[in-house]
């Protein structure tokens, strides 16, 4: 098992929290794929089987990591509890932390293209940035993501991956200005594919590793074949359930 459990599902509290190691997928792609970390919990708890979720093989997955990206997942345990925690979800009370080691390039968004206009100050020197945007497919293979305002232009605005604008708070902890280099955590609810890692490229803050949105990767062939790892990770999560009974866990600890 490459999974770790963080909770347990219980009668009361109907739900699993595990935590899934970077390079190792949330999810699989079809049904026969068994290299994900929910086919893991499934293999653990095969109850889990009975919830319906947003598609028939992801059952109660509540929310994804990238596959670079470790940290913590929610699985529902019964169709009551996926139900109500979706609904916590688009309602903005399912809280998820990351925390990641960035480089200070401020000019990064630029160098990368795609993004939109010149954000009006430089927010690598903010010591807290919150980041508002649509997002849309982008580059070779439609890998990668861009922001998309209401500055973008036509042809980005017709090119939007969803009809919904999603929201990065990034708190900037701590700074090493002869390395250029910050650690910060950021807080999102619902998210969108790469939203916070791309976030971050746009405010000037890229992952330090991360070759899709750090320029400092992704333009450098010899850099893009050493094995770096993505210094970002989903460190905490918080959610009520039920109402007015507040669940929160981190990767090292858990409490309610």
């Amino acid at each position: 098992m490459k999974i770790s459990i963080i909770h347990s599902p219980s009668k009361e509290k109907p739900f699993l929290v595990i935590y899934k190691p970077k390079d190792f997928p949330s999810a699989p792609l079809f049904v026969e794929d068994k290299n994900n970390a929910l086919s893991e919990a499934l293999e653990l708890y095969p109850e889990l089987r009975k919830v319906h979720g947003k598609k028939e093989i992801e059952y109660g997955l509540l929310h994804r990591l990238d596959t670079a990206t470790d940290g913590l997942i929610v699985i529902a345990g019964t169709q009551e509890c996926y139900d109500f925690l979706s609904q916590e979800q688009r309602e903005g009370r399912f809280i998820k932390y990351y925390s990641a080691n960035c480089d200070i390039l401020p000019a990064n968004a630029k160098e990368l293209g795609g993004f939109p206009p010149d954000l009006s100050a430089d927010l690598s020197a903010a010591s807290s940035i919150t980041l508002q945007s649509f997002f849309r497919p982008y580059g070779e293979g439609r890998k990668e993501v861009r922001p998309v305002t209401e500055k973008s232009g036509k042809s980005a605005l017709s090119k939007l991956g969803k009809q919904k604008l999603y929201t990065t708070q990034i708190k900037v902890l701590s700074r090493n200005e002869s390395e250029a280099s910050a650690i910060v955590e950021c807080k999102i609810t619902e998210g969108y594919r790469h939203q916070v890692r791309c976030h971050l490229a746009w405010a000037g803050l890229p992952v330090t590793g991360d070759t899709l949105y750090n320029a400092k990767y992704h333009f450098d062939s010899d850099i893009k074949k050493a094995e770096n790892v993505l210094k970002f990770s989903a460190t905490k999560i918080s959610f009520e359930y039920p109402r007015g009974d507040l669940n929160s866990y981190d990767r090292k600890d858990t409490w309610t």
